[in-house]
């Protein structure tokens, strides 16, 4: 935990002068990285850009955070009704030499290195999905988010499979005593009972999938445009990082911004890790007292 504080002191110790520093605020204030801005055009306004190394340099976080948005919903909406229905059908329905080839499977998905599956995406499943549904570019949220989402799958299987595998035994015996079927116990009384664990593997991926880098620099298209339009290419608040840092000049206002954004994710994934073990950790205090 001391370690975690003492990264999370350099990183924003970095981004601090961005609101201290009277140089790094002529290029750059926390109003324009996040409100619309003219830039000295009024009659050709651009509200939302990032450009940092223009002529005159544009910080707008919002093409960033709207990009990560996108990936991240994308990769949870298909992610989670696989993970959560492998879970169920696993502890309610598999044989158990079904559930001993199953379970290792799936959490064999989180040891494939993510630039594995970033090159996956990339050559193969652009490709398919293009194809599939004649998308303008190969690149897009939705190419990105799938393989996203196969990252994402086993850890929110995982945590489901061990909240549902926590419900005591006597709930789905009273169930079926009093005439439901296995389906119905499952689905009416089993997951209900394990929704706090439930929930929390889904806040565990979502954080997992705000913070994925690799994946979403190879598979989105890197093209910070503020649009809902999912066929359209992305870019992300961790793309961004790791594709600018290594370049940017040190102490520069484009090096402090890039440490900002760092601060905003480490921030952001933190609250919800721990909001996640919070929930767990409840789970598993009110199934041991029942």
């Amino acid at each position: 935990m001391s370690l975690i504080i003492l990264i999370f002191i350099f990183v924003a110790r970095e981004a601090l002068p961005i609101f201290t520093s009277a140089r790094v605020h002529q290029e750059v204030t926390l109003e324009t990285m996040v409100l619309p801005q003219n830039y000295g055009s009024p009659e050709a306004p651009l509200p939302y850009v990032w450009q940092p190394v223009s002529e005159v340099p544009k910080y707008s976080l919002m093409p960033l955070i709207l990009g990560s948005l996108k990936v991240t919903l994308v990769a949870m909406f298909f992610a989670t009704p696989l993970a959560v229905l492998a879970a169920l059908f696993t502890t309610e329905f598999a044989p158990r030499w079904m559930r001993e080839i199953i379970k290792p499977v799936i959490e064999m998905l989180a040891g494939i290195p993510s630039v594995v599956l970033g090159f996956f995406a990339l050559i193969v499943l652009a490709s398919w999905i293009q194809d599939t549904f004649d998308f303008d570019y190969r690149l897009n949220a939705i190419n990105a988010g799938v393989a996203l989402g196969l990252a994402v799958i086993p850890i929110i299987y995982t945590i489901c499979e061990d909240a549902l595998t926590a419900v005591p035994k006597s709930y789905r015996q009273a169930s079926q005593a009093l005439g439901a079927s296995p389906w119905q116990t499952a689905w009416k009384v089993v997951l209900p009972s394990a929704l706090p664990g439930v929930f929390a593997g889904i806040v565990l991926g979502f954080g997992r999938a705000v913070g994925e880098t690799m994946i979403v620099l190879m598979a989105s298209g890197n093209a910070a445009i503020t649009s809902w339009n999912f066929t359209e290419s992305v870019r992300t608040l961790s793309a961004s990082i790791a594709a600018e840092l290594g370049e940017v000049v040190f102490g520069d206002t484009h090096y402090h911004v890039l440490f900002f954004l760092g601060t905003l994710l480490f921030a952001f994934t933190f609250t919800l890790n721990w909001l996640g073990t919070m929930m767990v950790g409840r789970l598993r205090r009110r199934l041991g007292g029942a």
